[in-house]
């Protein structure tokens, strides 16, 4: 699993739990007696079955539970009003079964991925109740495999009541009935779609009670159709009842601490927390405020005499620099016409671009000359023009006190190709750096669940020429346990990736990457990257890209190619033979040097945004990853991803196929303040070597789309801001 430095690189870090931990005290569910909660799946349901509640949309809720032997850490996204997906890790201690790991318990823990999916069906009325039908452990071993239909009735206030039917685990105490044959159940055959159990076998039902006397207690009572067969067969575990009972206290954040006593002998305490990307923080609300507009004085703009004054001309750009400059804003060039002004703007403070750029718009009616009508804003990143924002004067002075949307119907965003000014002499070249601490988590090691090492990450950034630019990243590790992992699980591919742990162990001081970077506007709607040096942790090399996307378009078309050379794992300046030998087999396998992709992007609206990249990967295989994110006007995203390949279930190992979650996490939302510095956090199920991409940083479409009319207008209602 990995968590991104700042901005657009990432690396190799973190897990569910310190996710979890970071919304602590950001989002109270505003639900009171009736508000949701989490059961030890870490879903909406008591205390082991699930209920019909639906959270609000897009919450994110993190759970940590213990019951008896068993540990669950769960993450669950609303991601529509109606549909829900969970993501949880479990760890079963004193488990007598051929895949329980020694680790740190003599009698062996097994751990468990597993992936649910739920979707409400009908909401509760005055005269029905909630319906949910959900399918839980899915997509893996299907340890906790079982599906169901449940409904739950709120009949009084705090009080409400749950009926449902089960299959697979949740089918398989007091079954009435079946609806077929269901395939025996093998652990250690994961990370496929178990389609062919889904609602076949014994039906049982299941069903409970809770109730809220008030906004902070609830109490629970449940009858469970699960009786755990696994763990009474490779454990200690006893079912004696079926009867299970809780109580929850709930923090005024929204956190929630729960207390159980289940099936006649074991008890359990669960940690939840929640928070809601598309509520949370202030999205850069505390700034201070804009510069006002300053309307011209009747008349005035028939006055065109400055343009035969070089000293006016001057003391307008001049101006309209130090405005800008006070907001955080840099005009690197201006082309000052009779009529119009064209502005050359960086913005590296606002993560919505619409703010930028009517804080640019405010600062050029108080600075250019009154016969100025026509202003044209060209955001530029890395030295690409990414769009021309053109305005009318006389409708900036008219709206600023209308919505925004009126002034957004006023505005023409095109292409900028070859329409930017160019840069000031002077600007360029230009170096910044800094300094600051960095955290490495390594996660889903059956050895040592979590290791982590602590340490100082510097960067820097050399800017030769606006789209020529030398940066890199250096860490040395202060403390830690990332050099003790010593596990190695035996690969059919070329080990691209699970050679992780000797990169981590050796390279300490290390380069994370170091490169120049060329950028360019090849053609109208066209965009370019060529990159060079030490592009990762693991590999050197050569990345090249090309990005169509017309600036009105939600749809982009992306091509890459990339020549590599495996770094070696002391990571710095030197690099290693193209082979790798497998630890367990010392079989030998060749690494390609050429690998590369097609991408397709499209934004759907409502926030959803698709990527489908087709292609070859770091260990020669051919295949596609689709990846689907919910993204927010604060800046947050939330998504899910997966890889198959030609490389065999077999070949590529426990999991059968790369799939995992990502968020993005904008520091403004922490802050308050304005910033464009972003956490990038992914977590894989498990890392494996078959779908495996290059790690490149400053791929062009997350810098192209911002600025273009799609995106610009999610964030127009921060345009007077």
């Amino acid at each position: 699993m990995r968590l991104g430095r700042s901005g657009k690189a990432r690396g190799r870090h973190i897990a569910s739990v310190a996710l979890a931990v970071t919304c602590v005290g950001f989002y109270a569910s505003a639900q009171g007696r009736d508000g949701v909660s989490y059961n030890l799946y870490g879903s909406p349901g008591l205390i082991d079955m699930p209920t019909a509640e639906v959270p609000a949309d897009a919450e994110l809720a993190g759970t940590i539970a213990q019951f008896g032997d068993t540990r669950r850490t769960t993450l669950t996204f609303q991601i529509t009003p109606r549909l829900s997906g969970s993501f949880r890790y479990s760890a079963i201690s004193n488990f007598n079964h051929p895949f329980a790991e020694p680790a740190n318990d003599p009698e062996g823990i097994y751990y468990d991925r597993s992936f649910d999916l739920r979707y409400q069906i009908l909401t509760e009325t005055e005269m029905r109740p909630s319906i949910v039908v959900g399918l839980q452990d899915f997509i893996g071993t299907g340890l906790y495999g079982g599906e169901y239909l449940v409904a739950t009735k709120t009949v009084a206030p705090g009080l409400k009541v749950t009926g449902g039917l089960g299959w697979g685990r949740l089918g398989s105490a007091g079954a009435f009935g079946s609806t077929g044959t269901r395939p025996t159940l093998l652990l250690g055959e994961g990370g496929l779609p178990t389609y062919d159990r889904w609602f076949r076998g014994d039906v049982a039902a299941f069903g409970g009670v809770s109730y809220a006397p008030n906004d902070r207690l609830r109490f629970k009572l449940e009858y469970s159709s699960d009786d755990y067969a696994f763990e009474s067969r490779f454990g200690p575990f006893k079912r004696e009842s079926p009867w299970n009972f809780g109580v929850d206290y709930r923090f005024r954040n929204g956190g929630q601490l729960s207390a159980y006593y289940a099936y006649g002998n074991e008890v359990g305490a669960q940690l939840t927390f929640v928070t809601n990307p598309r509520t949370i923080g202030v999205p850069g609300g505390v700034e201070t405020a804009p510069l006002p507009v300053a309307p011209r004085v009747a008349g005035s703009a028939s006055d065109l005499g400055w343009t035969t004054d070089p000293a006016r001309a001057t003391a307008a750009k001049t101006s309209l620099r130090e405005l800008t400059t006070t907001d955080g804003l840099i005009v690197e060039g201006l082309q000052l016409e009779p009529r119009r002004a064209t502005v050359r703007l960086v913005n590296p403070r606002y993560n919505a671009p619409a703010q930028a750029i009517g804080r640019t718009a405010r600062a050029m009616t108080r600075s250019l000359p009154a016969s100025v009508e026509e202003f044209v804003i060209i955001p530029v990143v890395n030295g690409m023009a990414m769009s021309a924002v053109t305005l009318r004067r006389s409708d900036i002075e008219a709206l600023e006190h209308e919505a925004a949307t009126e002034i957004l119907a006023r505005t023409a965003i095109t292409d900028a190709y070859q329409r930017a000014p160019a840069p000031d002499p002077g600007i360029y070249p230009k170096f910044t750096w800094s300094i600051s601490p960095y955290l490495q988590l390594s996660v889903f090691d059956p050895d040592n669940p979590v290791r982590a090492d602590v340490g100082v990450r510097a960067t820097g950034k050399f800017e030769v020429t606006p789209n020529i630019i030398v940066s890199g990243s250096i860490t040395k590790k202060v403390s830690g346990d990332l050099d003790s992992v010593s596990r190695q699980d035996q690969s059919n591919l070329p080990r691209v990736r699970t050679d992780y742990a000797q990169y981590s162990a050796a390279g300490d001081p290390a380069i994370e990457f170091l490169q120049l970077a060329v950028y360019g506007r090849p053609a109208r709607d066209f965009y370019s990257r060529l990159t060079l040096g030490y592009l990762e942790t693991m590999y050197a090399g050569a990345s090249g890209e090309v990005l169509w996307k017309p600036v009105g378009s939600r749809f982009a078309v992306g091509a890459e190619l990339n020549y590599i050379l495996r770094r070696d794992f002391d990571q710095l300046f030197g690099v290693q033979d193209m082979f790798t030998v497998d630890p367990v087999t010392g079989i030998r396998r060749e690494i390609p040097n050429v690998n590369g992709h097609i991408s397709a992007y499209y934004d759907f609206g409502n926030g959803f945004h698709g990527q489908l990249d087709v292609g070859r990967y770091l260990a020669g295989d051919y295949g596609a990853t689709i990846a689907l994110d919910r993204e927010f006007a604060n800046g947050w995203r939330v998504g899910a991803y997966a890889t198959v390949s030609n490389a065999s279930f077999e070949d590529f190992g426990e999991g059968s196929f790369d799939k995992g979650l990502r968020f993005s996490i904008p520091l403004t939302a922490f802050l308050g303040t304005p910033s464009r510095q972003v956490n990038q956090v992914e977590i894989q199920s498990l890392s494996r070597d078959g779908g495996a991409r290059l790690n490149v940083n400053g791929r062009l479409y997350e810098q192209v789309r911002d600025y273009h009319q799609p995106d610009a207008a999610k964030s127009w209602g921060r345009f007077w801001r």
